[in-house]
Formats: C-alpha cells, structure tokens, sequence
C-alpha cells in the first residue's frame, strides 16, 4: 500500500492533471474554430466564451504561481498551442474580458532574464504576437471576420492597436506586489514584458500612452522594470524623428538611455549651429528642446550634455556659434535651476564637479545681481584669478601627469568661462565706454576667451594684437575728429582680414565684438557710426559676424544681463537696419 500524500501535494497534483485536461479540451476547441468559418463554428465560439474566460483566469493565476516560463511550459506544454490559436481567433479577440486575460496570459510568459530556449523562444512569439495583432497583416481568419461585420481593414486594426494598448496601460497600473512568495512573479514582471511586447509598437501614435505610461512609471521594485530591446527601440526611433513623447516621459527616456540623450544634444548641436540661426532662433530652440528644464531637475543629465559640449569645443574652440549655443544653453539651465523649488534644488557646485571652484560662484552671478560700479572690480579679480591659473597650468606644462593636470585646470576654467560668458559681454562694453586708463585686465579676459590654448608666449603677442585694435577704435570713435582717418580705418580692415601671421593673428571675433560695441555704446551721432561700421564690415567681409553680434547684444540687454537704456536699443536697431539693408542690397 503506497505511503499517504500530504493534503497539499494532493491539491496540486489535483490542479496539475485539472489544468493539463482542461488545456487538452478547449485546445481542440481552439483548433476546431481555426478551421471552420461558417455560422456554426461562430456560433460555437460565442456559447464558449463565458467559461473560456474562466479558465483563462484559473490559467493566469497558475501562471503567476510559477517560478518561471520553463517551469509553466513544463507542466503545460500544450499551452502555447492554445493561446496561439486563440491570439488568431477574432471572436475570441474582439471581446473585450477575454482579450485581456488572454493578454495577460501572454505577458505572464514573458522571461526578464530567460535562461533557456524555450524561454528565449517564448519571448520572441509574444513580441511577434503583439506586433502581428496591432498592424495590418493580411490573416485570413481576421478577413473572414472582417467579411461578416463589414469593418475596413484600417480600421479594424487601428481598433485593435488602442484596445492592446488599454489593456496594456492596465498592466502597467500594478504595483509591486509582495516579494514574500519566492514563487509568485512580481508584477513588475509583468510591466517588463509590457515593454519588451511594446517593442514593434513605439513608433504608433496610438501606443504613445502607454509607452508614456511605462517610462513614468514609479521605481517601486529593486528590479529594472523596462527591457533593454524597449529602451533602443525608443532611442532609434527619437534618433529618426518617429516618436512622439510629451515632455516628463521623453525626460524618462533620457534619464534611462544615454544614447537617445546624447542624440537630442546633438541634434540641438546640429540645428543650431546651421548657417543663418540667429542667436534669438538659438535661444527658442534651446528653450524648446526640454534638455535645460531636463538638467536642473536631473544634474547627471546636465554632466553629459556638459561632456558633450566640452568635448565638441575642444575639437572647435573658434566656432562662435558652438560657444553661443552653450551660452544660450547655461543661460536657460540657470533659469530653471532658479524656478525650482528649494526642497528639489541641487547645490549649483553638483553640475560643475570639474570647473575651478574659486571661480564657479563669482561666474556664475549675473551682472544683474551686482551694481553697476561693482562690475569693473569683480572682473578686474577674474582677470587676475584666470591669469593665475593659466601661469601655474603652465609652468607645469610637459608630457607628464603634471602638464595634463594643468592642460585640463586651464581649459576646464575656459569652458566656464563659456557656459557662463555674460560677464565676457560686459567687459567688452566696459572696453568701449572706458578711457585708457586701467584697461589692461579686460583686455587679458578678452584675449583669453578668444585664444584659450595659445601659450604665455603668444597670449603675450596677441594681447599687443588686442591693444592695438582698441587703440584704433577709442581713436576713431572717441578721440579723432569726424569723419573718421582712413588711415585708422584700413588699420582696423587690416586686422579683421585673414592673413598669416607669426605669431598667429588675433581673431577677428576679438575685434569685430569691440568694433560692434564701441559703435553702440559711444557718443556719436547713430548715422556716424553707422558708416564707420558700415565701411569696415565692407571692406573686410564680416557684415554676417556682425550683424551676430549686434543680436547676441540685443539678447543680453533685453534679460538684463548688461545695462542697457531706450538709446542703447535704438542705436542697435539701427546699427543692425544698416548693415543687414547693405548686405542684402
């Protein structure tokens, strides 16, 4: 006589041979429908479907109660015959309770981490399933469906795709539950396969909300909850402009794959620094791209994008359109860091981890936050605190760790001078609205700004450059009678037209922003400053680069960075009427 089983190993070999009979029933069932389309099958079909749903649901639970798909097949190997039949059955499909614990039944199957080929292979048939249901392949069972309800093929799987993607955002509306059971799937298996079954689907505007709905999930699990295959579908599909996420859910998308991140840098990269965008564009498209709203509230989002301009600005550092992009970039990051509440706040020093700190508070104060008479002395002490770091950078230049630390010191203090070049602006008006007298430190800031890499050596001779140009200029705008000597005239032409030099010449970015400034800011009639400028951009070639100027200025002045008065805005409206009108004439 065979030894007595305990009650519970009775109940579940009870279950077991239940569920395998119950399977072998309604799979011939699910056979007969797929092999018959006449009233009588239909009919079939329909006087079935109420206790097909109950055994769907006892099927769904057994499922939650395995410790993996392996485990499920095994014990049910006819399982995924049957559902297979019935995802193809559109009697079955189109009512709605047995759509979704057939769905559910489906996801269920679905391996986070499959360590088999069964699972491997199951994993595939319920992305394959979903793709097939949700688009328009031509089934002859969904045909004969559509043949006797009279629905266009269109819109028949358009119906399909939002009631998949209803039942999925259902799913995904499940919490974690209780780990306690070492055997029972946590749901957030089930939010794992939504995703990976949401693989072919990303690119569909209908299935946005739930793609939406899985990047905003709340992390209430210690697991990742979202595949891998789900997260690159979505990154190629931003990167071939095929997605369509609103804001939080594309910032979720950032936060979790660094490759669609840094394709949204680079596409701003790219439209921003295309020939014709003006600064006013510039400063609308970074506003528009989310990336700086994105960086205050993420600060590692804000190091990547950082990385990546940094790396960029080293391969150009002369580009003016890159550093004003990344001007317009840090302007937009700071007022939204300003906007957060402090409790969400991070202290600024986080997203600067590699600037030097002396200087990272007094660049990152706005002029605006200052008085005026301070500004004179506040750069004067930047002037004299980067000149100190660039003579210890290299003093300790050389082909060891000493020279590249100080290589790196020098360029990372170049770069927040970049991100944060409104006081650069202001010491430029300063330049044009000041005598000779103690000039010498904003010179150096300036000179610095445009030639960061060249070497004490030639920083000394282009510092002479810059001198000079600004003599010529406080002497045709200031100093000489009017109009201006041709002779100071071809002095300026002659610095702003390329030529080599040893050493090398002074960029002319240098001397067109002094010359625009100081056309805005002197005392001289509108209309004789007009022509000076008029004549030089002429003769040099530089109207675009001017004209750049002039709107980076008018930018500045109406956020308040710089001082500016109705005069001030009226000589650059004009300034700017003048040499766009000449150039386009």
């Amino acid at each position: 006589m065979s030894a007595v089983q305990p009650p519970g190993q009775l109940q579940h070999a009870a279950e077991s041979v239940l569920d395998v009979q119950g399977m072998q029933f309604w799979l011939d069932k699910a056979v007969a429908w797929s092999q018959a389309d006449g009233p009588d099958s239909q009919r079939d079909t329909c006087l079935h479907l109420s206790r097909l749903r109950d055994f769907l649901q006892q099927l769904l639970t057994h499922i939650h109660n395995m410790s993996s798909t392996a485990e499920t097949m095994q014990r049910l190997p006819l399982l995924g015959q049957f559902l297979g039949y019935l995802c193809w059955n559109p009697f079955v499909t189109a009512d709605g309770s047995s759509r979704g614990l057939l769905l559910q039944c489906v996801l269920g199957l679905h391996s986070e981490h499959p360590s088999s080929a069964v699972e491997r292979k199951a994993n595939q048939w319920i992305r394959k399933t979903l793709c097939q249901l949700a688009t328009e392949e031509d089934e002859f069972a969904i045909q004969v469906f559509m043949k006797h309800v009279s629905v266009p093929p269109k819109e028949y799987h358009l119906q399909v795709l939002k009631k998949i993607v209803a039942q999925l955002q259902e799913n995904i509306g499940k919490s974690c539950g209780s780990l306690s059971n070492v055997n029972r799937s946590c749901s957030c298996d089930v939010v794992l396969a939504t995703s990976d079954a949401c693989v072919p689907l990303v690119t569909y505007p209908e299935a946005s909300p739930v793609v939406s709905a899985l990047l905003q999930r709340p992390v209430t699990c210690v697991k990742e909850t979202l595949s891998e295959d789900f997260l690159e579908a979505l990154s190629s599909a931003s990167a071939s402009g095929s997605l369509s996420l609103e804001g939080p859910a594309l910032v979720s998308l950032w936060r979790r794959s660094l490759s669609s991140l840094e394709g949204a840098v680079l596409d701003l990269m790219e439209s921003s620094v295309a020939a014709g965008c003006t600064p006013q564009i510039r400063e609308q498209q970074v506003a528009r791209s989310l990336l700086p709203k994105a960086c205050a509230v993420h600060f590692p989002i804000f190091l990547v994008v950082s990385d990546i301009f940094r790396f960029t600005l080293k391969q150009a550092e002369r580009s003016e359109s890159l550093k004003s992009l990344i001007q317009s970039f840090t302007r937009c990051f700071l007022r939204e860091t300003s906007l957060l509440q402090p409790q969400m706040s991070v202290p600024l020093k986080a997203f600067f981890p590699q600037s030097p700190p002396s200087l990272l508070a007094p660049l990152l104060t706005l002029p605006s936050e200052m008085p005026r008479e301070a500004w004179r002395n506040h750069l004067n002490w930047l002037s004299r605190s980067l000149q100190r770091l660039t003579e210890e950078g290299e003093e300790g230049d050389g082909d060891g760790d000493g020279g590249t630390r100080g290589r790196h010191a020098v360029f990372e203090a170049w770069f927040l001078l970049v991100q944060c070049a409104h006081w650069v602006q202001v010491a430029v008006q300063l330049l044009a609205t000041s005598g000779p007298e103690d000039c010498g430190l904003l010179l150096w800031l300036l000179t610095f700004y445009h030639h960061p890499t060249d070497r004490w050596h030639h920083r000394a001779a282009q510092l002479v450059q810059a001198g000079e140009a600004w003599d010529h200029l406080l002497a045709v705008f200031v100093a000489s009678p009017h109009p201006a000597p041709a002779d100071r005239l071809r002095s300026l032409v002659a610095l702003l037209s390329p030529r080599a030099r040893n050493p090398p010449p002074l960029a002319p970015s240098l001397t067109i922003s002094l010359l625009v400034n100081f056309a805005v800011f002197c005392q001289l009639p509108l209309s004789a400053s007009a022509g000076i400028l008029q004549t030089v951009v002429d003769q040099s070639g530089v109207a675009d680069e001017a004209a750049c100027v002039l709107s980076s200025l008018e930018l500045r002045l109406n956020e308040g960075g710089c001082s500016s008065s109705d005069r001030v805005h009226l000589r650059i409206q004009g300034l700017q009427h003048t040499i766009t009108h000449k150039h386009s004439a």
